[in-house]
């Protein structure tokens, strides 16, 4: 579904991502990690027109994404989320959802101020809609309180919920259970596991080590802007290169340690403890 291909990133004389070759099996949950730094978020910035690589080229569903604004990335089907919460907290978890569905909402200027028959139709669609979305992370309950007075991992939710009210057939998710407590983690898995399940395929990006190799089926790692492992979640947990990429080899002493995990948490899910 997604492919890129030699894809290389340079910031001036700064070389942040080289060559880089990943691609995306519709229906998968894929997964990219990598030590802090390593390009990960350039890639999604890249994949979803933020910004422009410097070589290579990103395909969806067999055409090319360059040149594309981001709107136009999003119309093509792929949805993100970020890695700092962005969601409406003054607003109620409905309109929240409805937002994320105005490239739907096809009733005009004039049927919005005169309260036309369209747009009295398309926005009961659409809140119907929102519904059914806050259903499937469970926070249909809530939809009409304010969205502020949600705890965080409920608000991880929600901010899935309006991605998905884009109609995308990929979702990129940065980093989705960053500051979660396990509970929220355990819960958030599961919601992610159901997604997939109604047919949406889905990249994401993530440092819990569990979380990955609990959920993906397939992992990349980005080291210093080139991947080098790609493979089940088993096969990259023992990978030599990965492990040193997390914690560094034996001559390199604690200059080897990246700082991707906590101190006291396993490496890369190498059941190793730095």
């Amino acid at each position: 579904m997604l492919t890129l291909s030699s894809v290389s990133k340079s910031f001036g004389g700064l070389h942040v991502l080289q060559d880089v070759n990943i691609e995306v099996p519709q229906g998968t949950i894929f997964g990219l990690i990598g030590p802090n730094g390593a390009g990960k978020t350039t890639v999604f910035n890249l994949i979803t027109g933020l910004l422009a690589p410097s070589g290579g080229d990103i395909t969806f569903d067999g055409a090319s994404l360059l040149g594309h604004k981001p709107h136009r990335i999003t119309q093509r089907g792929i949805a993100r989320t970020f890695q700092n919460i962005r969601i409406f907290k003054e607003m109620s978890l409905l309109d929240n959802v409805v937002v994320g569905m105005h490239r739907h909402l096809d009733y005009g200027p004039a049927g919005l101020l005169l309260s036309l028959p369209g747009y009295r139709r398309h926005e009961k669609r659409a809140r119907e809609r929102a519904h059914e979305l806050l259903s499937w992370v469970r926070l249909d309950h809530k939809a009409h309180e304010t969205a502020d007075n949600l705890s965080y991992g409920d608000q991880r939710k929600l901010e899935l919920a309006r991605a998905l009210a884009t109609e995308p057939k990929l979702l990129l998710l940065d980093e989705p259970v960053a500051g979660m407590n396990t509970g929220e983690k355990v819960d958030l898995m599961g919601e992610i596991e159901n997604i997939r399940a109604r047919g949406y395929t889905i990249f994401m990006i993530e440092h819990d080590m569990r979380f990955v190799m609990g959920l993906c089926e397939r992992i990349a790692v980005l080291n210093f802007g080139r991947i080098i492992a790609e493979g089940k979640p088993d096969e990259i947990k023992n990978n030599p290169q990965v492990i040193e990429a997390y914690l560094g080899s034996d001559d390199d002493g604690d200059e080897g340690d990246h700082g991707d995990d906590p101190p006291g948490q396993p490496a890369a899910g190498t059941g190793v403890t730095a």
